[in-house]
């Protein structure tokens, strides 16, 4: 076959056979014993006239580039644009990347409205995102992929891999105890680390001293709150046990292997071109206005972190939750064992108030929500965004507005990529709302 590269969705002729359709003839002649040309040696003579050389060559390109017209007719679910479109007009977002993935495929892809509006510049099935929050199941993943190798347990006490946890306390006095579960599911009461101090880390190491030197929340296990600094030990607790840095860790056992090829804590500069520009609404004129990056992420001087460090691209986690849905493997690939999406997928906080709609203004949803292995569980459905959902689905979402929900019941997962910096509640927004509601909705006809 010729040699063509797939970069999410598009197809880039290799330099070879650009050189190929330049030199013509006589370069081409000379790789003819290869299967690199998908003609045989009689349509490549030695001394075939011009007109000949010219017809290869349009042949060339035409068998290249049918390929890429077959992406352009990738499958839409109907009234998912239009959904989005509805959210543009109404400056809710300027523009989304939208998929819906099965076990076995993709059920629906579709870009609409614009990355960057200043430039005019599209969403495309390779627009960058900051995913946020959507990097903590994967933080989960790398934790219970060493479960499954018998290198640690979820039930397992952070101090046996940092020691120096073992000398906090709650706020009554007590030896903590935290256990690897309750820093994953909210229910440690681990302290933050100081901001200031934080933007001065370079590695995850950097961050212990500072998360031991702020006080315990509350005692392990009395209640749930969203602690970023129990993420992002547990990442560390990954480089400890595995050896490598987190960002290594996952590059090696989980991006490579799924083909999530533009997932990473570090952008290069050409993926850092593609990345989508953040919007935030005005209070005032209720119109959408760029925010600047997030400084704390992204930068190789900073650590790679396990709480909302991670930029992907639609596709890519399309793929990372493919192999949610299939029960922890992909096309022959086991990342997961039955028993670890056990961990990932149910409730291990039992009858606490989890999540974020646990007050009025969302609906007092706290006990329609557990907390699984860094996800989120969904125990019974409720109005509004999770009407369309079964019960047992879980994901997570991001504080940009992206949004992963699994829904294993009827086998299929919801992708969602926009960047809006202020939602007031991202897992509440009607953008999201409106995406699954529509795909459901042309699912079900």
């Amino acid at each position: 076959m010729a040699e063509v590269d797939k970069h999410d969705g598009k197809f880039v002729i290799s330099e070879g056979v650009l050189r190929a359709l330049r030199v013509g003839e006589d370069w081409v002649a000379q790789k003819r014993e290869s299967s690199w040309i998908p003609f045989t040696q009689s349509i490549i003579l030695k001394r075939m006239h011009y007109c000949h050389r010219l017809a290869v060559n349009l042949a060339i390109l035409a068998a290249l580039f049918i390929v890429p017209f077959a992406f352009a007719d990738s499958p839409k679910l109907l009234g998912i644009g239009d959904a989005m479109q509805e959210m543009i007009a109404k400056n809710e977002i300027v523009g989304a990347v939208t998929v819906v993935v099965a076990r076995d495929k993709i059920l629906h892809f579709e870009t609409t409205g614009l990355a960057d509006v200043a430039s005019k510049k599209p969403m495309t099935a390779d627009t960058l995102f900051w995913i946020a929050s959507m990097t903590k199941p994967i933080t989960g993943t790398a934790i219970l992929m060493l479960q499954d190798e018998g290198k640690l347990n979820v039930a397992d006490p952070v101090a046996k891999y940092i020691p120096e946890c073992a000398n906090l306390k709650t706020p009554s006095g007590k030896a903590a105890g935290l256990t690897i579960t309750q820093i994953l599911t909210h229910t440690s009461g681990f302290g933050e680390a100081d901001g200031a101090a934080a933007h001065k880390a370079k590695t995850l190491a950097d961050l212990v001293p500072l998360w031991l030197a702020a006080p315990m929340q509350y005692e392990p296990g009395e209640k749930w709150k969203y602690t970023q600094s129990g993420i992002n030990a547990a990442a560390r607790i990954v480089e400890i046990v595995s050896g490598m840095t987190f960002d290594a860790f996952l590059q090696k056992r989980l991006f490579d292997p799924l083909g999530m090829k533009n997932t990473t804590f570090y952008p290069t500069a050409e993926q850092r071109a593609r990345l989508a520009t953040a919007y935030a609404k005005n209070k005032d004129s209720g119109l959408l206005e760029p925010v600047p990056p997030r400084a704390d992420f992204g930068q190789r001087d900073r650590p790679p972190q396990g709480n909302g460090g991670l930029y992907s691209t639609a596709t890519d986690y399309g793929r990372f939750c493919q192999m949610l849905l299939n029960g922890g493997t992909l096309e022959g690939r086991r990342y997961l064992s039955g028993t670890a999406m056990k961990f990932l997928t149910t409730s291990q906080t039992g009858d606490l108030p989890t999540g974020f709609f646990q007050n009025n203004t969302f609906g007092d949803h706290g006990t329609n929500y557990g907390w699984g292995i860094a996800t989120c569980i969904l125990r019974s459905p409720h109005g509004g965004v999770a009407a369309m959902l079964s019960p047992g689905t879980f994901g997570h979402g991001g504080a940009w507005g992206t949004q992963a929900w699994i829904d294993p019941v009827k086998g299929v997962a919801y992708v969602l990529m926009v960047q809006r910096s202020n939602f007031p509640n991202s897992d509440a927004s009607v953008v999201r709302q409106n995406f699954q509601q529509t795909a459901a909705k042309a699912l079900a006809n």
